[in-house]
């Protein structure tokens, strides 16, 4: 469980997914499933699995950040895309270690169970006094 956390559900985990789907139809084709495609967004995203998700540009596909399940409960769960039920897109599933970022951002992964991990490093500070953004 996250610190402070009041939640005895949510489970700390250090990795989050980026989800890449990649067009393999005309955008004509993809347009016509795009409103079943943002509806299948929002029920994720409503229930905090996704945590951003958007375009690519240029637009030959798409980009889901996702911090809920594993890699094979995130495949499971891209193979049930309209876009992927229809064979218009094809997913790659990465999975990424944060090791640090934005203050903000950070807390956002935090309140969805994903802790960054930075070991062994202290903090340092940009010229400007604020965190350095690092890796």
């Amino acid at each position: 469980m996250t610190p402070g956390s009041t939640d005895p559900h949510l489970i700390e985990r250090l990795s989050v997914f980026v989800l890449l789907p990649t067009y393999r139809a005309s955008l004509d084709e993809v347009d016509a499933l795009l409103d079943d495609h943002r509806d299948w967004l929002d029920g994720h995203c409503s229930a905090g699995r996704f945590l951003l998700v958007g375009r690519r540009v240029p637009r030959d596909g798409g980009f889901i950040l996702a911090a809920d399940g594993d890699r094979g409960d995130l495949e499971r769960i891209a193979a049930t895309d309209p876009f992927s039920t229809a064979g218009l897109v094809t997913y790659e599933v990465l999975e990424v270690l944060p090791t640090g970022g934005a203050p903000a951002v950070l807390k956002t992964l935090a309140e969805h169970g994903v802790a960054a991990s930075v070991p062994g490093r202290q903090r340092t500070t940009t010229q400007r006094g604020g965190p350095r953004c690092t890796s």
